[in-house]
């Protein structure tokens, strides 16, 4: 038998007001496509001979190829749109690739 996961209150609240706060933020903003195609090309990076890649909130480093990748372009302003609602939120549980994936849910 499988064991649950157990998700901490904490991390639960932080989850709840990250979508409240996205979910406002992309209606006052009018931003949904552009957030959309954001997480999707997130998500979009896995790799399935490496098992490498997806949802995991690696588009954001600068480090990295992805935002210079052509199907990338644009998406910078979607990384500073969440980097707005972390900040202002201060999360601390609720990772980049959680609250990239967020958007997905309130589509």
């Amino acid at each position: 038998m499988v064991e649950p996961i157990v998700v901490d209150e904490e991390y639960r609240k932080e989850i709840e007001m990250a979508r409240r706060e996205l979910g406002v933020f992309i209606t006052n903003n009018k931003c949904a496509p552009l957030m959309l195609q954001f997480a999707w090309n997130d998500a979009a990076t896995y790799d399935a001979k490496s098992r490498r890649g997806g949802p995991n909130g690696s588009i954001r480093l600068r480090i990295g190829q992805e935002l210079k990748h052509e199907a990338n372009k644009g998406l910078e302003k979607a990384v500073q749109y969440c980097e707005i609602v972390k900040t202002k939120l201060k999360l601390k549980k609720v990772s980049y690739a959680n609250l990239y994936q967020l958007v997905v849910l309130l589509q």
